[in-house]
């Protein structure tokens, strides 16, 4: 049954007059947490609206409320009771106690179930007996020294529930309906304290980071023989196989605490040399791989460094329940932690340093979720839609940069759930083999059909060794997912393979962009050195046993999906090979551009291709070539537009695109958040440098060129060009000239002195002066004619501000200025008033276009409004015989007018009263110039609101 709110509320009431009149009964040690789930706990989150029962009868993957099994370790419970889901994503924890136990006051269950939340990177969770319901902010860091206070947001008694206040803060927040509204994610985000806030992927980070530092120092100082290759290798694959092995404790597949008992012994390191041994027998994957690993075996490791790490990942040292963190956030962690290399000095001393391609960019840039889950959705989604599992077998899902593979563990995710989807809804027992039930309504696929899948389908390639261990060891987890113990035992015995698949064949190492035909541009292999070698770490796709030759041989993959690294590093000798082997290049080098030619070069006819990138490349020239590429080889299917809040640290524009390999499509479906509209492909691939413009609905391409049917460019009525170059070291300056801006000063020294001005002194109708001169002549490094800087005259700042307005005004006087103002000197040769042109220049209408239009003003990140763009606003040219025209054009000059002495008098006046009586002056000429400008380019009503809205 659906309950609405005061359905809901009249449910709850029930349930408090039962609970009051048995209240002592309830309170007793006898009744257990089981009754009072059953009757109490359940039929409150029901009334909430939650099909805590699944009645609908939905496979486990897609039931809203999953009660977590309980596994006993030692003496803790590692599971939450229930787990609150929307569309299989996790919302929030509720764990349940006995009324005997004093949730208010006792440590233990807030301490447990901020320990599950925080792990699970889940913002609250709840913690309720019934009687109380105690609301916590689960992202400040456990310590189980914590008060029960701490973090705690809201508490509520069961006397309270019917509280008309107290009612809506528990529906309005945790009712079915409230999350699916978003009340949910809103009051988390309004209770988010900086204070003690501190997600769990951070601090596992910091807590990996420094692992690795102390491993590196020990293995550098106690093995002196060891290489710099050698020993970032040992470290990774030592962390690696300890925290998978402890993930596994977690989830119940290995004995709880046997890498703790390893640490316990004397010298640890053989001890866990055997364990990891023991590991490889039953696993069988490259994590355990000692036939390929000379190095880590023959290590010698201290004893401290080692129980110092293990030590760390149990209770109580360690907040971290790993049998809920995800993998989706352990690849986040990784991700990080491959941005740091270690390096060994002269000394052999270890020490970890940032990548330079990482400091060049600014740090590392994890894909968010819903990104990886938009794209396998759109890719994946589309060439398995109605298949069978047989079909699905032949189809090639790759990544060729792939990270920490979060792509990878999203589209093998996707996979798994539409298998067991497939098996369940064509009578699963049919396929024993593949599924198996473990209660009503909730069957799991084996394991080996996992595997399967995982072999038959995943592929990748990373330039970094590291990171193809990290993917290999995400997705081995992904396999492991709701095994036990008993599961692996019971496959030993079958006398299966190992439990897990070994991924070489799958995930392997390499430079996707640059192949072994590099070296042939040298005469011999020897002329690179092994660091540049193993740098550039050349693939070659169509190798059988190295490549994907069998893959590539049938036509290519079948889906590439991604997030390809933008600004790589390429040497110069790289640069060439770039020039010489992609048809996509055209000025710079931009790595991302080059993966999406590669990307089609490497995916089968018919296939799918989707990256999210920058989308700088859609629009400017030096991404016309890539353009020309696509239009020849693939439907260009869709364009979502995610803008700047992608990644946290970066601030870039970004979209994901989707390709259609040797497909025509008519229309390209741009998509934003809440709209959608449809770009004619002719359209795009008949413009100008074939110029995608996503921004360009219908409604604005007709306004666009109404515009340009009653326009010229500005250029016509005078010139453009940009601002004086004071210093250049290129042009032969003494250096001491440069760093002493010795042709700048606080006084006029002498006539050669004029005026300067910064990009700050310039906006709307008002130009200021900073009190600075430049002695101006022949001596600058590019001085430009001084007509530009003397007369009548308009100044345009290059930076367009809070609101990205262009900013416009009128001086007469000498000035001078650098880049961050453009000069437009009239030609004479018209009737035009530079007023004239100085109001179209600041109208709405104006901006408006060029945001559209001109490429570097149109940026949204860092928009600029260089000569170029000057050049092309366009201007209604005044036809005087027409008395109509002639008077909008002097009431335009009017209106300007007023403008310019308005905004002199608001600067000027010392008195408030004064400056808000100008100041609703100014708004008001100000709209009264855009209607003028409306009309002189012949909007309707309904166009005038296409532009308004914009503003």
């Amino acid at each position: 049954m659906t309950y609405t709110k005061e359905q809901a509320k009249q449910r709850i009431k029930e349930l408090v007059e039962r609970f009051r009149y048995n209240l002592d009964v309830y309170k007793k040690s006898s009744y257990n947490e089981a009754q009072v789930r059953i009757e109490f706990i359940n039929p409150l989150f029901e009334a909430l609206g939650w099909d805590v029962s699944n009645k609908q009868g939905f496979a486990e993957q897609y039931k809203e409320v999953i009660y977590e099994d309980v596994i006993k370790v030692g003496r803790s419970t590692r599971a939450p009771d229930y787990s609150f889901r929307i569309g299989c994503q996790r919302k929030f924890f509720v764990e349940a106690k006995k009324p005997a136990v004093n949730i208010k006051e006792d440590v233990s269950p807030a301490y447990q179930l901020r320990r599950y939340a925080w792990s699970a990177k889940l913002p609250l969770s709840v913690v309720t007996d019934f009687e109380e319901f105690s609301v916590f902010d689960c992202r400040i860091k456990p310590n189980p020294n914590d008060k029960p206070s701490v973090g705690r947001i809201a508490y509520y008694t069961f006397d309270e529930y019917l509280d008309s206040d107290k009612f809506d803060a528990i529906y309005d927040v945790f009712s079915k309906e409230a999350v699916l509204k978003g009340g949910f994610d809103k009051y988390a985000q309004s209770t988010k304290g900086k204070k003690g806030t501190a997600e769990v992927d951070r601090e596992f980070l910091k807590e990996i980071e420094g692992w690795r530092e102390m491993l590196a120092k020990n293995i550098a100082l106690r093995n002196p023989d060891v290489s710099i290759y050698e020993l970032n290798y040992a470290v990774q694959k030592l962390l690696d196989r300890i925290i998978f092995l402890r993930i596994c404790e977690d989830r119940g597949i290995e004995p709880y605490g046997q890498l703790q008992t390893q640490a316990e012994s004397g010298d640890v390191y053989m001890h866990l040399l055997n364990h990891f041994r023991l590991a490889e027998s039953k696993y069988n994957s490259g994590i355990f791989d000692f036939e390929s690993d000379g190095i880590t075996p023959a290590l010698t490791i201290d004893d401290k460094i080692l129980k110092t790490i293990i030590q760390a990942l149990y209770y109580p040292k360690s907040p971290y329940e790993f049998s809920v963190l995800g993998v989706e956030i352990l690849g986040n962690v990784y991700e990080q932690f491959l941005g740091k290399v270690i390096r060994l000095t002269a000394g052999h001393q270890a020490k970890v340093e940032t990548k330079p391609e990482v400091k060049k960019a600014g740090g590392v840039y994890y894909t968010p979720q819903y990104i990886v889950e938009y794209i396998v959705k759109n890719t994946v989604g589309k060439l398995i839609a109605g298949k069978t599992p047989e079909e699905i077998a032949e189809i090639k899902i790759l990544d060729p940069a792939c990270g920490s593979g979060s792509f990878l563990i999203g589209a093998y995710t996707y996979l798994l759930r539409y298998h067991l989807d497939w098996y369940v809804s064509n009578n699963p027992k049919k396929h024993k083999d593949v599924v198996f039930q473990v209660r009503e309504n909730e069957w799991y696929l084996t394991t080996e059909e996992k595997k399967r899948i995982l072999l038959n389908n995943i592929f990748g390639v990373d330039i970094d060794p590291q990171a193809v261990e990290v993917t290999k060891l995400s997705l081995l987890l992904k396999v492991l997912e709701h095994e036990s113990r008993e599961s692996i035992d019971q496959q030993m015995k079958l006398g299966l393979e190992g439990v897990l698949p070994n991924l070489g064949d799958n995930i392997k190492c390499g430079n996707s962009l640059i192949g072994p035909d590099f070296y042939d541009m040298q005469q011999q292999e020897t002329l690179f050195d092994e660091a540049e070698m193993r740098r550039v770490n050349v693939f070659d796709w169509d190798d059988n046993v190295k490549g994907f030759g069998e893959i590539m041989k049938r036509g290519g993959f079948d889906c590439v999906i991604g997030n390809p690294p933008y600004g790589a590093f390429f040497s110069e000798i790289e640069k060439t090979y770039i020039k010489q082997n992609f048809e996509a290049y055209k000025y710079r080098y931009d790595s991302y551009i080059y993966f999406v030619e590669k990307a089609i070069n490497l995916t089968k006819i018919d296939g799918w291709i989707s990256f999210i990138t920058p989308e700088l490349w859609l629009k400017l020239e030096n991404g016309a070539p890539l353009r020309e590429l696509i239009s020849n080889s693939a439907g260009f299917e869709k364009l979502r537009i995610f803008g700047e809040k992608v990644f946290s640290k970066a601030v870039v524009n970004t979209i994901v695109f989707l390709l259609h390999r040797g497909v025509d499509v008519e229309d390209l479906k741009i998509e934003t958040e809440g709209d959608s509209w449809e770009l004619s492909s002719a359209s795009w691939k008949k413009s100008k440098l074939l110029s995608i413009d996503y921004r360009l609905k219908p409604e604005v391409t007709d306004l666009i060129d109404k515009i340009r049917m009653r326009s010229v460019h500005l250029s016509e009525f005078g010139d453009v060009i940009q601002g004086i170059t004071p210093y250049d070291r290129y042009r032969g300056q003494d250096p001491n000239i440069i760093k002493n801006r010795a042709y700048h000063s606080k006084n006029k020294e002498n006539e050669t002195y004029g005026k300067w001005l910064f990009g700050k002194d310039i906006s709307r109708y008002k130009q200021e002066w900073s009190g600075e001169w430049l002695s101006y002549g022949p001596w600058l490094a590019a001085p430009r004619e001084e007509r530009f800087f003397i007369g009548p005259r308009l100044l345009f700042r290059e930076v367009p501000g809070v609101g990205k307005r262009i900013q416009a005004t009128f001086v007469e006087e000498r000035y001078y200025h650098g880049h961050s103002i453009t000069p437009f000197k009239p030609d004479g040769g018209n009737n035009l008033s530079l007023l004239y042109l100085l109001g179209l220049s600041n109208s709405k209408l104006i901006t408006w276009y060029g945001d559209l239009i001109l490429p570097n003003f149109g940026k949204d990140t860092f928009p600029k409004l260089n000569p170029n763009d000057i050049k092309q606003l366009p201007i209604h040219a005044i036809d005087f015989s027409n008395p109509t025209e002639k008077a909008q054009h002097d009431k335009l000059v009017a209106l300007v007018e007023s403008m310019l002495e308005l905004q002199k008098k608001y600067h000027e006046t010392r008195m408030e009263q004064d400056k808000e009586f100008y100041e609703r002056q100014i708004k008001m000429v100000d709209a009264q110039i855009d209607r003028v400008v409306y009309d002189l380019y012949g909007l309707t009503e309904e166009e005038v609101k296409v532009v308004e809205v914009a503003f």
